[in-house]
């Protein structure tokens, strides 16, 4: 059965060495989710400017619902600069007052979020007062509903009181590594290892799963019941790692919305994740076939050390 899933927050423009691509972690995880069969709604405001009016585009072209895309008469569409390491891992500068920052509350928003089955956050698009309005608002009024906090610590982009007000509201936290070390440091919750970090969480909020990404090392999750579960990474070649985490979060909630354990939600987004590492580009098409086909590929796999125990 076809779940609804908002996705509120950034829709911007990733400015690469070589290209300019559109993207934002919930554009990334609407599309995907809307890829999968889902109904994906994006929730964002893009300034009436060329590069909004691109965006809008490619919206459409992607077969997404434009129905809660805002525009801005005064601010700019989002952009961010993205670098690499030597190690292919992306840096960003993330460009402030932009449109996104402005998203108003609406009596259609709060009638789609009423019945939606999920809502997916970030910390990024409550940098600024108004848009943090409006999550606050979203959040009261889909209480029954599944709560996806998708955290993405940017830098000079979250403080204490949006992630503990962000972690009192959520039902998944999903989560990098490093992100995991840096929420560890701002709660003071212990992060020497992945198991007790994700433990405490749970403990300590109102949590029903925390997952954590180890890019091509696989994931960890574990659920409020206790269940524990690390699925290993897949060793393929790697084209492009901007938006596979986004994919995973589409793959993990997609199984969770049909009630499967974390052990299949987990292996379904680590496919996906990896899956569309392969390819180039966030939003790039993934077929129900090239799914079930590397499902069957004996790829060798990578395995995160702190938590190999955890395999099923």
């Amino acid at each position: 059965m076809k779940k609804i899933i908002l996705a509120f927050g950034e829709v911007l423009w990733d400015i690469l060495p070589s290209c300019t691509v559109l993207g934002g972690a919930p554009f990334n995880f609407a599309y995907r989710v809307n890829s999968l069969g889902d109904t994906g709604l994006m929730v964002s405001r893009l300034g009436r400017d060329e590069l909004g009016r691109r965006a809008f585009d490619q919206i459409v072209q992607l077969g997404l619902d434009t129905t809660y895309i805002q525009w801005d008469e005064h601010l700019p569409t989002g952009t961010v600069q993205v670098s690499f390491d030597e190690d292919d891992n992306p840096d960003f500068v993330i460009m402030p007052q932009v449109a996104y920052d402005q998203i108003e509350l609406t009596d259609t928003l709060l009638e789609a979020v009423s019945t939606a089955d999920c809502l997916c956050f970030g910390t990024l698009s409550q940098r600024s007062e108004k848009s943090r309005k409006t999550i606050e608002k979203l959040l009261e009024r889909s209480t029954p509903n599944l709560k996806l906090l998708d955290i993405n610590l940017r830098k000079d982009c979250y403080n204490l009181e949006t992630v503990s007000f962000s972690l009192q509201k959520a039902d998944v936290i999903k989560l990098n590594e490093d992100e995991a070390h840096q929420l560890g440091r701002m709660l003071g919750v212990s992060h020497q290892n992945i198991p007790g970090f994700c433990e405490e969480m749970l403990d300590k909020w109102s949590l029903e799963h925390c997952v954590v990404t180890f890019g091509e090392k696989g994931a960890f999750a574990m659920s409020a019941a206790g269940e524990k579960v690390y699925v290993p990474g897949y060793r393929v070649k790697l084209v492009d790692s901007i938006g596979s985490g986004d994919a995973f979060s589409a793959g993990f909630v997609h199984e969770i919305l049909r009630g499967t354990s974390i052990d299949q939600a987990a292996r379904f987004g680590n496919v996906l994740g990896a899956l569309v590492a392969t390819k180039e580009g966030a939003t790039c098409p993934v077929t129900v076939d090239e799914i079930n086909l590397f499902r069957n590929q004996n790829y060798e796999r990578d395995i995160y050390p702190d938590v190999e125990e955890f395999i099923n």
